[in-house]
């Protein structure tokens, strides 16, 4: 179902003229809201200085062509003048952030149970596998992060905000001017093309950075000191190589220490340095599923590769060679040897 257009007047109604105010950011603001049949909605109301409007065109543009358990759904949206409102469905839960943060929100400290987190995990794994795979054309986000992700009330994961979204070919390098995301979860890539070319693989390495932070907030880690691109994948091989199998990563019984090492495994290969060493995102639900002992620990990420060529970084939708070698039958044993510390 394509979103449905609603005049200015409309938000106002739907929102009982902007009462229940739900979020705030640099976007503009979020506020509760119920449509004539029922529905509670959130509405997004653009800030009149968002630029030419182009951040939303994007979302609506890119997220009007989805539908997924786990992309969040667009209602409709607002586009009045200087006016711009985006609706979505309601998300009872809010975002994941709010639950792997320390401070400032009311359910910081509702620690989510290794098992959800990996529940949690593996949908966002399917949802940017949809974006990438599933749609016409495809779409890569480009702002993958905790705050971009919803949960319901079943805590069911959908990706949101796709206001620097791009639509690309299936097989292409996308083109971009500018960096875009937000530190801590951008590729180098979109810094430097000396790393190799942008494309759907940013995506990856944001996932990878953002299932290091579910991780690493479980076991109650000072993420506003260690959480940078290039300082919180050290603290990750660092207590791998210290923890062993003990106590890993907060995790007390067998079957919580396998979720919390396969989750850190799976996320070492989301951001290697190298766009074409990272795995698509239909490897990564793959390995998700599989057993931990077929996995591989990742090198650690450099903080300064060497040049990389463009063409290096071109995917496909066929699994690469660099997919294979991350799994392997081989039992796992985390070791400081392995690792290469």
């Amino acid at each position: 179902m394509a979103p449905k257009r609603y005049s200015y007047s409309d938000v106002k109604k739907m929102t009982h003229w902007f009462k229940d105010q739900i979020g705030k950011g640099g976007y503009g603001t979020v506020y509760r809201g119920k449509l004539p049949d029922g529905l509670l909605v959130a509405v997004k109301v653009l800030s009149e200085s968002k630029g030419n409007g182009e951040d939303f065109i994007n979302e609506v543009a890119s997220i009007g062509r989805t539908s997924h358990v786990n992309i969040v759904t667009l209602c409709g949206f607002c586009y009045e003048r200087d006016k711009r409102a985006l609706i979505y469905e309601f998300m009872p839960n809010g975002s994941l952030d709010n639950f792997i943060r320390k401070q400032g929100s009311e359910m910081a400290n509702s620690r989510l149970e290794w098992k959800k987190l990996s529940e949690i995990a593996v949908g966002i794994a399917r949802g940017l596998e949809y974006l990438h795979r599933g749609c016409n054309a495809r779409i890569v986000h480009f702002d993958i992060k905790p705050q971009n992700i919803l949960l319901d009330k079943d805590f069911c994961p959908k990706v949101a905000d796709f206001g620097l979204a791009k639509l690309c070919k299936k097989e292409s390098i996308v083109s971009m001017f500018g960096t875009r995301g937000t530190a801590g979860y951008i590729a180098p890539e979109v810094f430097s093309w000396n790393f190799g070319g942008v494309s759907h693989k940013c995506d990856v390495y944001s996932y990878g950075m953002l299932v290091l932070e579910m991780v690493g907030a479980r076991k109650n880690l000072d993420l506003a000191v260690s959480h940078t691109s290039e300082m919180f994948p050290h603290y990750i091989y660092k207590d791998l190589e210290l923890d062993k199998d003990e106590n890993v990563f907060g995790a007390t019984t067998e079957e919580e220490k396998e979720i919390a090492r396969k989750m850190v495994l799976i996320s070492l290969w989301c951001i290697q340095t190298n766009p074409s060493d990272r795995p698509s995102m239909s490897k990564v639900v793959e390995m998700l599923e599989g057993p931990l002992h077929s996995l591989q620990i990742a090198p650690k990420p450099l903080l300064v590769s060497p040049t990389i060529a463009a063409e290096d970084s071109m995917t496909t939708s066929q699994p690469s060679e660099t997919e294979d070698s991350m799994t392997t039958s081989k039992p796992l044993s985390v070791s400081s040897r392995h690792i290469g510390i």
